[in-house]
């Protein structure tokens, strides 16, 4: 089996609020939206995020466990320090929850913000060799 992940789905207790912060707040287009089920939108090439309906999620995967912060990340990386401000400030005008971003020890720039189902994202600028395998060619450079 080759290294690689295509989609990656989150079980969300509310889809309607996944719909308004992504779609309406944060100006996604969704690929896949069946209201009450699930909502996907393309965050790559060949790469799928979808918000799945817990009602619907549970028929299929069985009990879903809530509490407590999520033990991963998602990340959002970006080619510049000024990018990732802004887009902390899309995610907090979208209702947010924002960590605003500060310099790592590892020398990149990150920040985190909290979607309305708990899910946690990383926004990032990780200069060099990572940046140039995660950043989209002409995204805005350092």
């Amino acid at each position: 089996m080759d290294p690689r992940v295509s989609l990656v789905t989150l079980v969300v207790a509310d889809l309607e609020a996944a719909r308004r912060f992504y779609v309406a707040g944060l100006g996604w287009e969704p690929l896949v939206d069946v209201p009450g089920e699930v909502l996907m939108f393309r965050t790559g090439e060949r790469l799928v995020l979808s918000l799945w309906d817990e009602r619907a999620a549970v028929e299929e995967i069985g009990p879903v466990v809530r509490g407590g912060t999520p033990p991963m990340t998602l990340a959002h990386n970006l080619g510049s320090r000024r990018a990732v401000d802004r887009v902390l400030d899309d995610a907090a005008r979208a209702g947010a929850e924002v960590r605003s971003a500060t310099a790592r020890d590892w020398g990149g720039y990150s920040g985190y913000f909290t979607d309305p189902n708990g899910f946690l994202w990383e926004v990032a600028h990780a200069p060099g060799e990572l940046s140039e395998l995660l950043v989209p060619p002409g995204d805005e450079p350092a």
